[in-house]
């Protein structure tokens, strides 16, 4: 008799085993509410102690100052180069090129940015790690494209039709009085149709982003790794006083 019990129990487990094992939950509906957020809401006291010591570390390393703006930076200064976009494209040669000169043992020709990628001002004055952060929020890093000569043509053909002042380093572009390509220089010397060119950008840029899509031709294609943010505030730190102006790497003749 025990033993037939025994057997009953175990054909019972196995059957509510087996008959689970078939009938799996699932989830039957989703519901959710809208909590608005109220004028008179107020951080909870005990997140607000909670977090208050790493805030403010946050803060005085954002707000330290770098550097000093002898006076405001913009990139609405100027019709074919401007003082921001001038200091930025500067600022990745500079601190690029030695980064990818230790990678390949060659050295960046010229840089190019994107007007729009500027997103703030520098105010004249103490310049901070906010600074750079206001002026380049994104994630973007330096990328270098070697582009053949057909490739540059239409990059400074890319240029001339966007009618904007697209940040640039170790290039001179001049054009005529009709908006036609005049002179060409890249690092001093005349263009040369027969070469490659080291062309440092940002990953976004060398991706097609905002319509720049000779860098899609690239015969190779170098990541750094080093954010522009990066490259900013190590330059802050380096310098003591920031003071870029509109100048002659592309202008129009009269």
């Amino acid at each position: 008799m025990i033993l037939k019990i025994t057997h009953f129990v175990l054909f019972v487990t196995i059957s509510l085993i087996t008959s689970c094992s078939k009938s799996p939950k699932k989830l039957s509906k989703i519901e959710g509410k809208q909590i608005p957020i109220e004028s008179n809401y107020s951080e909870p006291d005990s997140i607000n102690n909670y977090i208050k010591p790493y805030r403010n570390r946050i803060n005085n390393v954002l707000d330290s100052t770098l550097a000093y703006a002898t006076h405001k930076i913009s990139k609405q200064d100027g019709t074919h180069n401007t003082s921001a976009g001038n200091l930025m494209a500067d600022i990745i040669y500079l601190q690029a090129n030695p980064i990818f000169k230790s990678r390949t043992k060659k050295n960046i020709d010229f840089v190019l940015l994107n007007h729009g990628g500027i997103r703030s001002i520098i105010s004249k004055g103490p310049v901070t790690a906010r600074t750079a952060y206001e002026v380049m929020p994104f994630e973007n890093t330096v990328v270098v494209a070697e582009l053949n000569g057909k490739s540059i043509l239409d990059l400074i053909q890319y240029l001339i039709n966007s009618k904007r002042a697209h940040p640039l380093s170790g290039a001179q572009i001049i054009l005529d009085k009709n908006n036609q390509l005049k002179t060409l220089n890249i690092q001093g010397k005349p263009f040369n149709p027969n070469r490659t060119y080291f062309v440092a950008t940002s990953n976004y840029l060398v991706n097609g982003g905002d319509n720049m899509g000779f860098f899609k031709d690239g015969i190779s294609i170098t990541e750094t790794d080093y954010k522009i943010r990066n490259a900013i505030i190590d330059y802050f730190k380096k310098v003591d006083t920031l003071s870029p102006k509109v100048d002659n790497r592309y202008y129009k003749t009269k």
